[in-house]
């Protein structure tokens, strides 16, 4: 099956419809809490992460106060979260480059949250569109996997795939899209043994049937 602008489009108007007003699972109050908590989300459950960042954030939601925690105390506090002592490596120094370079705030611009340590173009995509309310999508595993198997975006690659998301979808919708994407992935279309006979895509789905 071929899937043309057309059935894109009818894909994406049945995702719209729904996970209609689909948030993120991540729990936070303020930039600096979320770009900490997708920090530490990398093959890491949301569940998790919130469980950690409840207990974290207590102690310390600053730059500054992370920083006065010391490296020793951050990473038993996200130890549970995995790969803790390189995300603990990554978190200090990103409050480090925070407090020195912009003022101990997140900044809203696309490549200055770039260089901060540790945050990728999925990290800098959830902050822009999530904490500062402008267009963006972000490609996890979740959205990688959903818009290959649908054909909404192919590609190797999480930037190939963000690109081709960005022709596929109006720009006004690339925030919400990028929900209805994640929870796509996260209640039908699974990495092992998708739930194919529920998907409401399954007609138009060139994926429909077979396993990865």
């Amino acid at each position: 099956m071929r899937v043309t602008k057309k059935v894109k489009d009818e894909m994406l108007k049945i995702l719209s419809t729904v996970y209609a007003g689909a948030k993120p699972a991540l729990i936070f109050n303020t930039p600096f809490e979320l770009l900490v908590a997708v920090i530490l989300s990398a093959q890491c459950t949301d569940k998790r992460v919130n469980v950690t960042t409840a207990r974290l954030f207590k102690k310390a939601n600053t730059p500054d106060a992370i920083i006065k925690m010391g490296l020793p105390a951050l990473e038993a506090e996200i130890k549970d979260c995995g790969l803790f002592r390189n995300k603990a490596k990554n978190i200090m120094a990103t409050c480090h480059a925070l407090v020195e370079n912009f003022g101990g705030e997140v900044p809203e611009d696309f490549d200055k949250l770039l260089s901060l340590p540790g945050v990728g173009r999925k990290t800098a995509n959830v902050v822009t569109s999530v904490a500062f309310h402008r267009p963006a999508i972000a490609v996890d595993t979740h959205v990688f996997r959903v818009a290959n198997r649908t054909h909404l975006a192919k590609g190797e690659t999480p930037d190939e795939v963000e690109q081709g998301l960005m022709r596929a979808i109006p720009k006004e919708n690339w925030s919400d899209a990028h929900h209805w994407l994640i929870w796509h992935g996260r209640k039908i279309c699974k990495s092992r043994r998708p739930l194919c006979d529920e998907c409401p895509l399954s007609e138009l789905c060139p994926s429909k049937g077979k396993a990865d």
